[in-house]
């Protein structure tokens, strides 16, 4: 009897909610895209020499890469909630898997822009934060920002393990190598999308993450391209958008457009090797995702503004101060600008996450889309225009001079957004509805 009691008073042991699993293979999917778009600034030196192209010819490639990865975005949102996010996910990877193994047998320089720009930048802008917005907002109710804040973290962590592999790759084994093991490594993490992602917690029978109750899987979302634009046009009506908008272009400019494809060239012109450049760019992918994780923390507890306006105030300052401490081999001053620039690298992210949806409601992740477009225009212009300026100027210290600049404008534009709701996204039946504030 004792031996009965004792087994019916036993608590069962807690099960891990299967949310966490959800966020795992989504993480596992960003950083394989995350890796794709550090490789163009490896690039660029062994094509200038095999092929004899110019600089601005490569960096067309990473321009046309980053601008579609951010205008698919936003249709990626939309068509996740038409068909489902698994098919969308595993066919990103594939499409990607493609280009990069059709770059690995280019001739050409438009080949690389095709391949590299259009088939990879496609692929890539449906596995972007845009995504992480997406289904942290199914499956998460609480610690919705740390997880958005870890998944957004998640691109740049495919620097932090691929990056200095690829790096000593492309030297010791050319160029062509590490592309087609990129392409591997998407088919591998594809099956894995197959196997383990789920669209809505409905469809594994549980509760959204920290949710009191059940939530029913809704019906799909027709006509996704239509209502991706019908958002775009109501959200372009309210001033936040723009705000927003503009102080992400100034970002992507100052982050992954000038970092990911003019980093490299930049420290050989101050005579550092590839390996340490790439090394220090892995090291800012570390502290990248440090700054993400705890820019989530702060803003599941502060006024999202107030952390978006330091981050940029921070990056502002150190990329003044790089023009100071660049310098052929990693010194204690490199060092010191790797970690403070990491931190505040990608923790603009779920402040700018939390205001879409503050703002814009249940459309807030495709609201978002779009200002992530902006981001990767801005990104765009400054990996092409930075190439341009080094080759006009004979250096790369006008540019950090002017995307300093660019974001101390954008510390200034987040304090001006107002967080009240607008009514201006529409829902499945294609109706508008009041957002939250």
């Amino acid at each position: 009897m004792a031996s009965s009691t004792s087994t019916s008073t036993t608590t069962p042991p807690a099960r891990i909610h299967r949310a966490w699993l959800m966020a795992a293979v989504a993480g596992a999917a960003i950083v394989t895209a995350g890796a794709f778009t550090t490789v163009p600034g490896l690039l660029v030196t062994p094509l200038h020499q095999e092929y004899g192209w110019e600089r601005g010819q490569i960096a067309l490639a990473a321009s046309v890469n980053m601008v579609l990865f951010g205008l698919t975005a936003p249709f990626a949102a939309a068509l996740m909630d038409r068909i489902g996010t698994r098919k969308v996910v595993m066919g990103a990877l594939l499409v990607v898997a493609a280009g990069a193994l059709l770059t690995g047998v280019m001739t050409r320089p438009w080949q690389l822009v095709a391949y590299w720009g259009v088939l990879i930048g496609l692929g890539s802008g449906c596995l972007t934060m845009t995504f992480a917005a997406g289904l942290t907002a199914r499956w998460f109710d609480r610690r919705r920002s740390l997880v958005t804040g870890a998944l957004s973290s998640a691109s740049h962590l495919g620097q932090l393990l691929f990056l200095p592999l690829l790096a000593w790759s492309v030297g010791h084994h050319g160029w062509r190598p590490p592309v087609v093991t990129l392409a591997l490594v998407a088919l591998a993490v594809a099956a894995l999308v197959f196997l383990l992602l789920r669209d809505h917690p409905a469809e594994a029978g549980v509760k959204p993450y920290g949710a009191t109750e059940f939530v029913a899987k809704p019906a799909p979302a027709a006509g996704a391209a239509a209502r991706t634009l019908k958002v775009l046009l109501r959200a372009a009506r309210t001033g936040p958008f723009w705000l927003l908008a503009g102080a992400f272009a100034l970002c992507g400019a100052s982050t992954n457009g000038i970092m990911w494809s003019n980093w490299a060239p930049a420290a050989h012109d101050h005579g550092m090797r590839a390996t340490a450049a790439a090394s220090l760019l892995s090291l800012i992918g570390i502290f990248s995702a440090l700054g993400a994780l705890l820019a989530g923390w702060l803003t599941d507890r502060f006024d999202p503004r107030r952390v978006l306006t330091v981050c940029f105030a921070v990056r502002a300052l150190t990329l003044l101060a790089l023009p100071l401490v660049f310098a052929s081999a990693v010194t204690v001053p490199m060092l010191l600008f790797t970690a403070v620039y990491g931190l505040v690298d990608v923790a603009t992210v779920p402040p700018v996450i939390e205001l879409a949806r503050r703002v814009y409601g249940e459309g807030g992740p495709i609201v978002f889309g779009w200002i992530n477009a902006a981001h990767q225009l801005g990104a765009g212009a400054s990996a092409f225009l930075g190439a341009t300026a080094r080759d006009a100027f004979g250096s790369y210290d006008v540019v950090w001079a002017a995307l300093a600049a660019g974001c101390l404008v954008a510390a200034l534009l987040a304090p001006a957004v107002r967080m009240r709701g607008h009514t201006c996204c529409p829902d499945a039946s294609g109706r508008g509805y009041p957002s939250q504030s």
